[in-house]
């Protein structure tokens, strides 16, 4: 039987399972009704849209003018040839580089895989993709551009602002290959109505399915945070600069602000928990453990927690826990010394 509430479960379980060497599942439970696929959907579509990869955005090769010239000695046509550089995954050595310009010179006889591109500045994801053939009196010189970015970027858009002898090329950042998501029922409080969502994600290797995951989440809150300034509750969960914004005021307030009945209110003074901080920082399992605290009076503490936007076992906390608990310790020194 449904209660009656004035916020929705706060889900607190999360794992991440390892399907392959580019592929991952990833399971987030127990959401109410409705909200599972309300977060999984532009989940889904962000991991489209907002991964970051590494692509070739524009090509310079000796003797070549256009993409559709030929090069005497290469078996491939150019146009072939530019093809089989655009399927080419590369991923920059340097995590804090955003673009790197290489140049490269075969000498035939040989055929050119992607191997053959790797060096001290890029890694080659998929080294065994052919590029090109040429033959004995034949030299292959070319230059690449690659770069970071998130999406796709047609060659038209980028013609503009290639350097005078490149070739622009169509740019597919996008590491991911495939996304898709399911919801499942699950128990939870022995209602079996609520929601898992469950994810299974698969990269080209350029970066890995679970940093996929936290690019799309990071993208969703960036892109959220534009309704902060209507809101007091907004992600505390990324960079340094919102935890110290955080006002820890609430949660330093006596627990006897929850209103509880005197039961409940008694049961915490018994477990020396005198502060809304304190219940904020339990786990399920530590206030279903606490003597003297029934399940009436845990259901209690547990909805009025809710009800402010701290659940218990919640993760809303966690990344400003040891100033909290600092806080909290200052305080209670304080009053005992008085």
């Amino acid at each position: 039987m449904r209660k009656v509430v004035t916020t929705a479960h706060m889900p607190t379980e999360f794992t991440i399972e390892s399907l392959g060497e580019n592929k991952a599942r990833i399971n987030a439970w127990p959401f109410e009704i409705g909200f599972a696929i309300t977060l999984a959907h532009p989940l889904q579509r962000l991991l489209c849209l907002s991964a970051i990869g590494y692509a070739a955005t524009a090509i310079k090769i000796d003797g070549v003018s256009h993409e559709f010239d030929s090069k005497r000695g290469m078996l491939e046509d150019i146009s072939l040839f530019i093809i089989n550089i655009k399927n080419m995954r590369f991923k920059i050595k340097n995590e804090d580089s955003k673009r790197e310009e290489i140049s490269f010179s075969f000498k035939g006889p040989r055929e050119i895989k992607g191997s053959d591109l790797a060096n001290n500045v890029i890694e080659v994801v998929n080294p065994d993709n052919y590029i090109a053939t040429i033959n004995e009196d034949t030299e292959l010189d070319f230059t690449l551009i690659i770069e970071k970015g998130i999406g796709y970027v047609a060659s038209e858009e980028l013609r503009e602002r290639t350097e005078s002898g490149f070739i622009a090329l169509d740019a597919f950042f996008n590491p991911v290959r495939n996304s898709i998501y399911r919801i499942e029922n699950v128990l939870h409080e022995d209602n079996p109505d609520y929601e898992k969502i469950v994810f299974e994600i698969t990269t080209d290797g350029q970066i890995s399915p679970v940093d996929a995951f936290k690019n799309a989440l990071e993208s969703m809150y960036q892109q959220m945070s534009v309704f902060n300034k209507i809101t007091t509750t907004s992600p505390k969960t990324f960079g340094e600069e919102q935890v110290e914004e955080i006002d820890l005021g609430p949660l330093l307030k006596s627990v006897k602000e929850l209103g509880l009945s005197v039961r409940s209110s008694n049961g915490l003074e018994n477990a020396n928990i005198e502060y809304i901080g304190e219940l904020a920082l339990m786990s399920e399992h530590d206030i279903n453990n606490l003597k003297n605290v029934g399940k009436k009076s845990v259901d209690e503490i547990t909805n009025a927690m809710r009800e402010i936007g701290y659940p218990i076992g919640g993760s809303v906390i966690d990344s400003y826990k040891d100033k909290l608990i600092e806080k909290i310790n200052e305080i209670k020194l304080t009053k005992d010394n008085k």
